[in-house]
């Protein structure tokens, strides 16, 4: 067998990045150049009980001060609250699947952050949702 030698690797390995970059990576666009200045979670309420399975798809948009914005749908760090307190009443998944637990009953908070970009920010942090240099979005989720 013939040895093509080192520049013919190469050639292979850009070759593959070529294909792979062309090809996208199929992620949500992001925005890296601008300062995020609020999020919304959609649908602002909902009803696990009118969901299949009870889960409850929510969706996080980020508005942005320069292009490209808004942002749909924002990476985002999930979590939900009951009462302005943390609580394990609902989980949420890393892309804003919420499911109420077995027992939960009443109205919970589900909020979304992510970083704001900026460079100085308050030093307040909230135990549900964020604070400091992060921007939060809220949703309600009523479980039966």
């Amino acid at each position: 067998m013939r040895n093509f030698g080192l520049p013919f690797f190469f050639f292979l390995l850009v070759l593959a990045i070529a294909i792979a970059l062309a090809c996208g990576s199929g992620t949500a666009p992001i925005n890296a150049s601008g300062i995020l200045k609020s999020i919304t979670i959609s649908p602002a309420t909902a009803d696990a009980q009118n969901y299949s399975d009870g889960q409850v798809p929510f969706i996080a948009t980020g508005y942005y001060s320069t292009p490209p914005s808004p942002v749909t749908p924002l990476t985002a760090i999930w979590g939900a609250c009951y009462q302005d307190s943390p609580s394990g009443g609902v989980s949420v998944g890393t892309k804003g699947l919420a499911q109420c637990a077995a027992g939960s009953v009443g109205t919970y908070t589900v909020w979304a952050y992510a970083p704001s970009g900026q460079t100085v920010c308050p030093a307040f942090v909230n135990a549900c949702g964020g604070g400091g240099c992060q921007v939060t979005g809220t949703a309600q989720l009523t479980c039966p």
